[in-house]
């Protein structure tokens, strides 16, 4: 864990309640997809995790949604700087994906797939993608994915763009074969996921946070091998530990 300022950017809408945000400082302390930061926000006692969707050696890109009053303050920051918790949680294991990994996003859970989906095909993993929304409104990143040359499926549940259903309708249309899947989204659909696939899976659980490190036990998860909580030992659980 590494604690640092960050320059802002850019922070712009790209879909329904859903900001871009670009920071440049010091990512060091990012060592896996899947992993989060926590933004301290003036005014507000916690602080706000939020996944890292890609990052280099200048900088990193987040996406997160409007969903309260700490979000909201977020998304109306256009300049200046954050002050940044990174490098927390532990992110995908790329070295369990195999040669052929099925990507799995739902809603806000998407972003991380999209850094762990680019370090994939640098390794020469041949990913499809299967992003799941509410509405047409609410889709983003479709184009980013297919630029990385993965095949890309878009669901949404009201049929208004896409395949008309779940994550797992659209699963449905691709050929057999994947030697495993990832995914992050909303435990419903995490649960779907393994009841449906029976391969082994890596599950990036979306939880509240308190401390974002550990201490405050408030992000527990049941497993076959006891409580694991979500901000330090997860968000990213093998799909044969989680106890539904």
């Amino acid at each position: 864990m590494k604690k640092a300022l960050f320059k802002i950017l850019s922070n712009e809408p790209i879909a329904k309640d859903v900001y871009k945000l670009v920071l440049e400082g010091d990512t060091g302390g990012i060592t896996a997809p899947g992993q989060f930061v926590n933004i301290e926000l003036e005014g507000f006692f916690l602080r706000r995790p939020i996944s890292v969707c890609d990052w280099d050696d200048k900088g990193m890109t987040l996406i997160y949604k409007t969903v309260g009053k700490g979000t909201k303050c977020l998304s109306e920051k256009k300049s200046g700087t954050l002050d940044l918790l990174t490098g927390l949680g532990n992110g995908f294991d790329l070295s369990k994906c195999g040669k052929r990994p099925l990507l799995v996003g739902g809603g806000v859970g998407t972003p991380p797939l999209y850094g762990l989906c680019k370090r994939l095909v640098e390794r020469g993993a041949a990913s499809a993608v299967v992003l799941g929304f509410n509405t047409a409104d609410d889709v983003f990143y479709e184009e980013e994915f297919r630029a990385l040359g993965v095949k890309t499926l878009v669901a949404t549940v009201d049929g208004s763009y896409g395949i008309g259903g779940l994550v797992t309708d659209a699963i449905k249309t691709l050929p057999v074969g994947f030697d495993s899947y990832c995914a992050c989204g909303p435990e419903p659909m995490l649960r779907a996921l393994c009841d449906t696939l029976k391969i082994k899976g890596q599950l990036s659980f979306e939880e509240r946070m308190a401390c974002g490190f550990g201490v405050c036990m408030g992000c527990s998860c049941k497993t076959k091998y006891g409580s694991k909580r979500i901000c330090k030992d997860g968000p990213v659980l093998s799909s044969n530990e989680v106890i539904w």
